[in-house]
């Protein structure tokens, strides 16, 4: 008599799917592993252009706030156009907590107060326009 028992572990990338058979004869492991090496590398001209296209369509906080999660989990400091299309979404849907907070996760991914003075230097007619503020200047 012979009996299989499967145990599957799969994920998007990087993690190992087991299959585990048991026989009464032998016993097998087999790992499989999973990279993402299958996808193409997007240029960063590429993802400045996704992005401004993804803010100028957004139209409720939720897909706001599911664009800017995505575009910060990136090992990159996003683009200003990106910035000044995502902090136009979110005086469009009213949310000014989070125009203040774009400013704060520019201020957490560039490397030196040097570069997030420039961000805001080059920011600064859009922060003007639509009236949003750092952190800072609310005074916390």
């Amino acid at each position: 008599m012979s009996f299989t028992r499967g145990l599957r572990l799969s994920s998007f990338t990087g993690f190992t799917r087991m299959v585990l058979t048991n026989n009464c004869s032998q016993s097998s492991y087999k790992g499989i592993r999973f990279y993402s090496s299958d996808h193409e590398n997007e240029s960063y001209e590429a993802f400045t252009e996704r992005y401004v296209k993804f803010f100028d369509g957004v139209d409720d906080q939720f897909e706001l706030k599911r664009g800017l999660n995505n575009c910060f989990a990136y090992d990159l400091v996003p683009a200003p156009s990106v910035i000044e299309a995502s902090l136009r979404a979110a005086r469009r849907v009213n949310d000014f907590s989070t125009a203040v907070r774009i400013f704060e996760g520019i201020k957490q991914k560039v490397e030196n107060s040097n570069q997030y003075n420039q961000y805001l230097e080059e920011l600064k007619p859009i922060k003007d326009e639509l009236g949003i503020m750092t952190k800072e200047e609310l005074g916390f």
